[in-house]
């Protein structure tokens, strides 16, 4: 998968992998700002992605502070040709920075990626985002589990819908086990019905709430004006 690898901490990697890694990382920085050298002033879009491409690698090496800028104009860009599936990549790199407006990348993003039927992948890594943001004994971790676990039922099909499908199970799993300490399937059924995380006319409305508080007041989009502009349907 491009975007997520599991829903638990397996540990960090030893310190010569991580001098591989560093290794690795800088060669592909130094590749993807050759590719944007070679693309034209005037290719706005094209070298907004190719920014993209530069800032990973740069958050990867925790260099974070040019990481965020070049990944928010990147998002600048495609929120301007309504790039949506583009524009939530830039907020999903803008979010694991350590920037204080990293929350608010990523209520912005995790808006986006519901409200718009992008990548499934990329909807489910933005909203384990949430959970891993949110404190156990919080509401707002199961919301964002039990939306990732809705969308990919709603969005994804074949192999993807079912290597997405065990993912989220395990990541709603793994959120009742740190909420309320749940660990068979009986209590987790009751734990569902409780938070009422069976039905998505009562989950999403919480989860406007949860965007809401990471967003306070810095929305980079005008919601009304995109929420005007979808389909009745």
């Amino acid at each position: 998968m491009k975007y997520l690898g599991t829903p638990f901490n397996l540990g960090a990697d030893s310190g010569e992998d991580a001098a591989e890694s560093q290794q690795a990382l800088s060669a592909s920085l130094h590749a993807a700002e050759h590719r944007l050298e070679q693309l034209p002033p005037t290719d706005c879009a094209g070298r907004a992605e190719r920014q993209l491409d530069v800032s990973a690698a740069l958050l990867r090496m925790a260099q974070d502070e040019d990481a965020w800028h070049r990944a928010r104009n990147a998002f600048n860009v495609f929120a301007k040709h309504a790039q949506w599936e583009s524009a939530v990549r830039a907020c999903e790199i803008l979010c694991r920075t350590d920037r204080p407006q990293a929350l608010s990348a990523l209520g912005n993003g995790v808006w986006l990626a519901v409200t718009y039927p992008i990548d499934p992948e990329l909807s489910v890594a933005m909203l384990q985002h949430i959970v891993e943001q949110t404190p156990d004994d919080a509401d707002g971790a199961a919301v964002a589990a039990a939306t990732a676990a809705y969308l990919v039922d709603l969005r994804a099909d074949g192999t993807v819908h079912e290597s997405l499908s065990i993912f989220a199970a395990q990541l709603l799993g793994s959120v009742a086990r740190r909420h309320s300490g749940i660990t068979n399937q009986a209590d987790f059924e009751r734990w569902m019905q409780a938070l009422e995380l069976n039905d998505s006319e009562r989950f999403l409305p919480r989860l406007r709430n949860v965007i809401d508080v990471l967003v306070q007041d810095d929305w980079w989009i005008d919601r009304d004006a995109l929420r005007n502009g979808l389909p009745l349907d």
